[in-house]
């Protein structure tokens, strides 16, 4: 079973080796088993549902919550040659009529629908009469009503366990913590499925947080380095989404803004423009991202606190899906928590799930505030432990400063009381700094006693101060007044001197110590014609073909024809992410580029992939012949070729009588030592067999000694 699962990932999908999970699960599901998959974004989830697909009879299902992301996958599995559609609402009851017709005469393979599509009566009905090879269930995390991305149709795919009780199911996830996972398994009926929990880990991001002090001008600097990069910027309002956008866009930067309120055809639009071009960034509230595909985004940034981790972690695993550098920047300030506590406390919902969505948001803050390593903050928040720090945070490669805080803590926490537990930040520091102005002399808080006692520290030193201590709970907020700040009941040890407080030092901002990411960034200078002509034969091939460009070779694979500088289609099947199809369609535009100079496309050195596939439909070397146009003699030479790097077994590629086939091995056993030349058994076999045979036996026994 997994010999054939590989040779489909080769074949279909251009790829050498399975990744962490991927095998085992796989094999699960196209055993008839069901399978709980959690598996990072971008750490291959769809193989583990398209695989099983190709290796079992009937039609696969896939459940999508969004059509952006149905019509990606569909689009790529049609560049690879594999028949899929999607039934959603953009498409006419004709085409719909269509793809019903195809299905029942067995012509495609999968099928991609949206969870309310799929649970109408008809639909049911309609699969019911068909034979499902299994049920694919993806962003699974939509059944937890704890999520921001519920979906309450989810809940209805529970049936299946009762209409296809012979069918595997699979249900996949990206975010999903203990009692998400628990919410899946009970409402989707998944009791005996298998469990597969992959590391959380994205070791190709680098974390990044600073203090927010002038947010856009911080952008700007991040985003100077990043020029032609895609890119997310994340921002918690509509309003401000889209005066960050035309910001952005007055800047130099080619940005476009995407919130719930815009109408549906500009979001549709814009989001078809980031898929399809290159370079572009989206300023986007949450409503943007899910289910986005494209996996050469070199950074997410966010200019707002997300209100938890688990959508921090979310959002920020948009970037870097092709396994390249990528960005998480986050600029973080005060006003952030303020206005997130707020949020939470006017929001529906019962006193236990407001409990539970302020540990998320603590949770949140002490990530920020964090001194160690980031990576193994967060984790740890997902119960994972990470033996040692990543490297690869600010936290690590910058170093953090602490400072003892005691006695200025106490200065803060005494001018909150002292003013009457009602004031905000500004009006605060303007006590410690002793400011003589108009707020302060109305209340007469000029004659405190804390009154100036801070003047040795900068206003930015006091504000990341109070940042913090409302960050570690020793201060809250007034959520029923106007947001002022008050005593918390953890603060009182602090203040009696029972215990003393170590606070992190807010470095100068900077931009990262060499982590630039864009894959660009990887190219060398001497490279950078070749790669910007590469990418430009990507463009014009995906604009032929109406697909993003990344669904024709995703960065990471260019990547590699740059540096394997292949010279044959061959050498250029060898890369990682080029399957025969692509290969057929596309070898000869990237060799051209890449400057060698490739054979014709009819000489079948440069087509073993696609003699491979019709070996494998059974084709005989004469009928293969006659189908790439070209001698017996090239075909053999290939199938060697082939034999020889066990991409075919000899049984695969020869339709020769046991008997003889016995025969011609022992006559290259015979001998001592190494195998003796081809030519020196041609004349004990004229007329008997093809020349063509003798090297392909001698290939296979090469290698059965070499293995």
């Amino acid at each position: 079973m997994l010999d054939q699962a590989l040779r489909i990932l080769k074949d279909v999908f251009g790829y050498d080796a399975f990744r962490g999970n991927q095998a085992a699960i796989i094999e699960r599901v196209a055993q008839g088993g069901d399978a709980l998959v959690l598996m990072p974004t971008g750490g291959g989830k769809s193989l583990c549902y398209q695989v099983p697909a190709l290796l079992r009879d009937g039609l696969a299902v896939i459940v999508s919550p969004l059509i952006a992301l149905m019509d990606d996958q569909v689009a790529t599995l049609d560049e690879l040659g594999v028949a899929a559609v999607a039934l959603n609402s953009t498409l006419s009851n004709d085409e719909q009529r269509l793809i019903a017709e195809r299905i029942r005469r067995g012509e495609i393979k999968m099928l991609y629908l949206a969870p309310e599509r799929l649970v109408q009566p008809r639909m049911l009905a309609f699969l019911q009469g068909l034979d499902i090879a299994l049920f694919g269930i993806d962003e699974a995390h939509c059944v937890s009503q704890w999520g921001h991305d519920f979906r309450p149709e989810y809940l209805q795919l529970g049936q299946l366990a009762e209409l296809f009780p012979k069918v595997p199911r699979l249900a996949l996830t990206a975010t999903a913590d203990k009692r998400t996972r628990e919410e899946i398994v009970q409402r989707l009926h998944l009791e005996d499925a298998e469990r597969y929990l992959s590391s959380f880990d994205r070791p190709n991001i680098f974390y990044r947080i600073v203090p927010k002090e002038q947010p856009r001008k911080q952008l700007l600097a991040f985003l100077a380095e990043r020029k032609g990069d895609a890119g997310i910027v994340y921002c918690l309002s509509r309003k401000k989404v889209e005066e960050v956008a035309a910001f952005l866009a007055e800047q130099g930067f080619p940005a476009l803004p995407y919130h719930a309120g815009l109408p549906s055809e500009l979001r549709a639009y814009h989001q078809k423009r980031f898929l399809n071009e290159e370079g572009l960034i989206m300023v986007a509230t949450i409503a943007f991202g899910m289910g986005i595909d494209k996996p050469n985004v070199r950074f997410v940034a966010h200019l707002d606190l997300p209100k938890s981790l688990e959508s921090y972690y979310q959002e920020t695993g948009r970037a870097g899906r092709d396994g390249l550098p990528a960005d998480a920047w986050m600029a973080y300030g005060l006003q952030d928590v303020v206005f997130l506590k707020q949020m939470l406390a006017n929001s529906e919902g019962d006193e236990r799930h407001k409990r539970v969505e302020q540990h998320k948001l603590d949770a949140m803050l002490a990530l920020c505030e964090e001194t160690r390593c980031r990576r193994q903050t967060l984790l740890a928040y997902f119960d994972e432990e990470l033996a040692a720090p990543c490297g690869h945070c600010d936290n690590c490669v910058d170093g953090v400063q602490t400072w003892d805080a005691t006695e200025p803590a106490r200065q803060a926490l005494s001018a909150i009381y002292r003013s009457g537990q009602r004031y905000g930040v500004g009006h605060l520091v303007d006590i410690l700094l002793g400011r003589d102005n108009e707020k302060i002399r109305g209340p007469g808080h000029q004659h405190l006693s804390v009154f100036g006692v801070g003047k040795g520290r900068s206003e930015s030193e006091w504000r990341t101060l109070f940042r913090q201590l409302v960050a570690r709970g020793l201060v809250d907020i007034d959520l029923e007044g106007y947001g002022g700040l008050r005593l918390s009941e953890s603060c009182r040890p602090l203040l009696r001197g029972e215990v003393t407080l170590e606070l992190r030092r807010d470095l100068a901002t900077k931009a990262p110590k060499s982590t630039s990411s864009a894959a660009s960034q990887l190219v060398q200078s001497h490279e950078r014609d070749t790669w910007e002509a590469l990418r430009a034969l990507r463009r014009k091939l995906a604009e032929e073909h109406g697909v993003p460009p990344y669904v024709i070779f995703p960065d990471a694979t260019l990547l590699e024809m740059l540096r394997s500088m292949p010279t044959t289609l061959s050498a250029m099947g060898r890369v990682s992410g080029v399957g025969a199809r692509k290969l057929e369609r596309y070898g000869e535009a990237f060799l051209d580029v890449l400057g060698g100079k490739a054979e014709p496309a009819s000489t079948p050195v440069d087509l073993r992939h696609e003699l491979i596939s019709l070996v494998r439909a059974g084709m005989t070397p004469s009928q293969v012949a006659s189908q790439l146009k070209c001698t017996e003699k090239n075909v053999y030479a290939l199938l060697a070729e082939a034999i020889a790097e066990q991409q075919l077994s000899l049984e695969q590629a020869l339709d020769l009588p046991e008997e003889l086939l016995g025969e011609v091995q022992d006559a290259f056993l015979d001998g001592e030592g190494e195998l003796p030349p081809v030519a020196e058994l041609a004349e004990q076999f004229r007329g008997r067999v093809n020349e063509g045979v003798l090297h392909c036996v001698r290939a296979a026994l090469q290698a059965e000694f070499q293995a």
